[in-house]
């Protein structure tokens, strides 16, 4: 029975997204807005952990199933891939290069606000 809750409470999260997401125009996915409002809840403290952690288990134990589809959308894709080949690997590349930039920059940013608190409350920076 408590299995059956702690799907119950997953799949309403998920219905609620899509919910949300049709009302919007379809703008932001279902799902992501679903799990936008579980995460929500967990972290406001309306669910508590408890009554998702069987099923979230499980879910992630199995995770690699999921990857499935998409590990077979590229097998019978490989004639596409292999014409934009340089494309891919040139986006990949750059995006990657970029998203290392800015967690850096952010990074770097919140140390020196946080040197500059520290500095503020009257302790010294040891570093």
């Amino acid at each position: 029975m408590k299995f059956l809750v702690q799907t119950f409470w997953l799949l309403f999260f998920y219905l609620l997204g899509l919910g949300v997401s049709m009302m919007i125009g379809g703008l932001v996915p279902g799902s992501v807005l679903g799990m936008v409002f579980l995460f929500s809840a967990l972290a406001f403290g309306w669910l508590s952990p408890q009554r998702v952690s069987r099923i979230s288990e499980l879910l992630l134990d199995n995770m690699v199933l999921f990857f499935l589809p998409a590990a077979v959308g590229l097998i019978t894709s490989v004639g596409l891939i292999s014409a934009n080949l340089v494309a891919i690997l040139v986006a990949a590349a750059v995006s990657t290069v970029l998203i290392v930039a800015a967690v850096a920059g952010t990074q770097q940013r919140l140390e020196i606000r946080k040197r500059k608190r520290k500095i503020r409350e009257g302790g010294h920076e040891t570093r």
